[in-house]
């Protein structure tokens, strides 16, 4: 069974260190799929920001027997005060590289950050502490504005629910969107929030301060039914393919065509979920062309069709 080990530190969130252990749990197909463990420093007791303390089943040294290693928020300590971190915790997190996948939520990713691991990688945190992490931690490429980012092996995400979200992403990841969904009836949660959604605003424009792609990034936006190819993107950007390529992916951590159907998935959900439009014509809209494209790449997003999607996620005032 993959065994998740959550680390908990001094002041930790307490709804961050509850997800894992829930939504993990709830993960079934028939059985269970993971193990969820708790470790903290020296297996002390550790006390929340809730008023309470935990006294773990494990040390540091559990982190060695993990698939997965997920570090919670904090509220206070030195990651968030001057970006070190206790040499032990360090030590336990580095060895786990290479071995198993690294998660973090909300200001866990202080705790990342502080150990060297997130040096040169794109990360998220939650948009309150982004001017902090930024001055404590350069080198990271930070983009406070998303609800998760899958780096592979590392994974960061940004404050309380979308925690969630990670969770049941890496679920999907793992054992596909039929035991995810499962997953979240279980834990009476939406879903399905695409990493890239905005944490606190709706479907924005990219800021084009300081980026070379967001222009073009804010066009394909706006010409989402239009047909595009990755030459007429690299010229609009005024690069060459190869740079439009790499500067993309260094900007979102996607491909182009990625990025793109993820917003166009974002923009037929929104139709699906707000409008009386056939599905046909949602397709066009969100630049599928046809019904039957438009419910492969949702089943493939999500594990449903738009039909039923529409009865799931209808809104009152599309009703009405």
């Amino acid at each position: 069974m993959h065994r998740v080990a959550v680390l908990a530190l001094d002041d930790f969130a307490t709804l961050d260190l509850g997800i894992p252990g829930q939504v993990f749990w709830a993960a079934r197909d028939p059985g269970p799929l993971y193990e969820v463990v708790t470790c903290t420093p020296g297996g002390r007791p550790v006390r929340g920001q809730a008023g309470f303390s935990i006294v773990p089943d494990h040390d540091l040294s559990v982190l060695a027997t993990a698939d997965t290693v997920v570090v919670p928020g904090i509220h206070s300590g030195p990651p968030l005060e001057d970006g070190t971190l206790d040499e032990e915790v360090r030590a336990a997190l580095w060895g786990v590289v290479g071995r198993a996948r690294l998660i973090s939520i909300c200001t866990g990713a202080f705790v990342l950050a502080a150990a060297g691991l997130l040096d040169g990688r794109p990360a998220t945190t939650h948009w309150r502490n982004a001017a902090d992490f930024r001055a404590l931690f350069p080198r990271v490429r930070l983009d406070p504005d998303v609800l998760f980012i899958d780096d592979g092996d590392v994974l960061t995400s940004a404050g309380v629910a979308a925690g969630i979200d990670l969770c049941l992403h890496v679920i999907r990841r793992d054992h596909g969107s039929e035991v995810a969904n499962r997953t979240a009836r279980r834990c009476v949660t939406p879903p399905f929030r695409e990493g890239g959604q905005a944490q606190y605003i709706e479907r924005p424009l990219p800021d084009p301060s300081g980026t070379t792609t967001a222009p073009t990034r804010a066009w394909m936006l706006e010409h989402l039914e239009e047909p595009v190819n990755l030459a007429a993107l690299a010229a609009h950007a005024r690069m060459s393919v190869r740079t439009f390529t790499r500067r993309f992916r260094e900007e979102t951590s996607l491909s182009p065509a990625r990025w793109l159907a993820g917003q166009r998935i974002a923009h037929a959900r929104h139709l699906l979920e707000t409008t009386d439009l056939p599905v046909d014509a949602i397709a066009r809209k969100a630049g599928f062309g046809s019904a039957v494209s438009l419910r492969q790449h949702l089943h493939a997003a999500v594990g449903v069709s738009p039909l039923v999607y529409r009865q799931t996620f209808r809104t009152p005032a599309a009703v009405g």
